[in-house]
Parts: structure tokens; sequence; C-alpha cells
């Protein structure tokens, strides 16, 4: 979620290049964030070749802004 928090978008392979995940890995995160609304997919054609691309929607942002939140009051209550 922090690498989509901070761009505006990401495509599959450089999201998979930066996690240092497998296809599969990824692919099931991927599609658990996109049941839950955090995430918005887009899929398109460059050329003949496919390219699916990532971005946060209102509520992934909500929500990891929440998380970071509480991950910071653990630390300072620490």
């Amino acid at each position: 979620m922090s690498a989509l928090f901070v761009n505006e978008s990401i495509d599959f392979n450089s999201l998979k290049e930066l996690l240092g995940v497998t296809d599969g890995n990824l692919a099931s995160h991927i599609k658990a964030l996109e049941k839950m609304n955090y995430i918005k997919v887009n899929k398109q054609f460059i050329g003949k070749k496919p390219n699916t691309r990532y971005r946060c929607s209102s509520e992934g942002k909500i929500a990891f802004k929440k998380h970071i939140e509480a991950l910071e009051n653990l630390i300072n209550n620490t």
C-alpha cells in the first residue's frame, strides 16, 4: 500500500520488482486489496502487450492513513 500511496499509479511489473515478490504472490495481495476497495485497477494494452496499473482508492488512502497512525501510536506508547 505504501508504494501505491506515494505514487499516482504503478504497473504490475514495477510493483513486483519493487517488492521483490512473485507474480502469484503479488496477484493474491492485489486481489485482496481490490476486494476491500482499497485499490483501483486499470487494464489496457500498450501496443499488443497488456499493461495493468494500480492506484489507491479514496477508501484505501483513508485506511492506510489510519494504519500508519495506529503504528505510530503503538511506537510512541511503548
